[in-house]
């Protein structure tokens, strides 16, 4: 399992969309709602949650990133609201109880296991009813397009038309990548019907500056907002994150 694959990059489209999820947790009545990360790495989603005033349980195998994870958690003194189950993803089902948690996350985590159905239809067992199961994954389209435009056209079609989007000589470390139909077909198969489908990352992660003399900060972030929401430009996201209910 991996530790973090780049998710802090990630956009204020996906903290939008889970800071409503925690609203909508509240309104049912939840002080404090119940998260889980699985495959949280080193708390990149963890501790900024645990601040909102979650009650976060990471799944995570590493030591070096739960180390991270926990150094974290003390700087930022939310270490009490965090629980580590330091265990795969396989043990999620017999070490988190079922229909427990308000939110589930899978961010940057279905590229690496084995057997990203079998985490899935873990997930939908823990999450509770009216809760939410939150993924964010890299996307094919995406990677294609960004090796195409830097003249790597033959990687760019493999990546396009192989099962699993990746190449197999070049050293990845991703075992996949999805595309939006892809993704909405496996939520779909562990029972859980798919709420949202954005993109993260349209063009930050191309410009890499989070402003310039061109635009601010609040600009970017007002246009990644709107592009993802947008079928044909959201489908080139770097990522793609969905939100998905029993």
């Amino acid at each position: 399992m991996r530790t973090d694959t780049g998710t802090a990059r990630s956009s204020g489209t996906v903290w939008r969309a889970l800071r409503a999820e925690l609203d909508r947790a509240r309104e049912r009545g939840t002080r404090e709602p119940a998260v889980v990360d699985v495959g949280g790495g080193s708390g990149v989603w963890a501790v900024p949650l645990a601040a909102e005033g979650c009650r976060v349980t990471v799944v995570e195998p590493s030591p070096n990133a739960l180390a991270t994870l926990r150094r974290r958690a003390e700087e930022a003194g939310v270490g009490a609201a965090i629980t580590v189950v330091a265990d795969d993803t396989d043990a999620l089902a017999a070490r988190i109880p079922a229909r427990s948690a308000d939110l589930v996350l899978a961010h940057g985590l279905l590229e690496v296991v084995d057997d990203p159905a079998a985490v899935v239809a873990a997930m939908a067992g823990v999450v509770a009813p009216g809760g939410a199961v939150s993924v964010l994954a890299a996307n094919r389209h995406a990677a294609a397009l960004h090796r195409a435009l830097g003249g790597r056209v033959r990687e760019a079609h493999t990546l396009l038309t192989s099962s699993e989007g990746v190449l197999a000589d070049d050293g990845e470390t991703l075992l996949r990548r999805f595309d939006a139909d892809g993704l909405r077909g496996l939520l779909a198969g562990a029972g859980l019907r798919v709420e949202l489908v954005q993109g993260d990352g349209v063009v930050s992660d191309v410009l890499g500056e989070v402003e310039s003399e061109q635009y601010s900060a609040d600009d970017l972030a007002d246009f990644e907002a709107a592009a993802g929401a947008m079928p044909p430009l959201r489908d080139l996201a770097s990522r793609l994150h969905l939100l998905a209910r029993r």
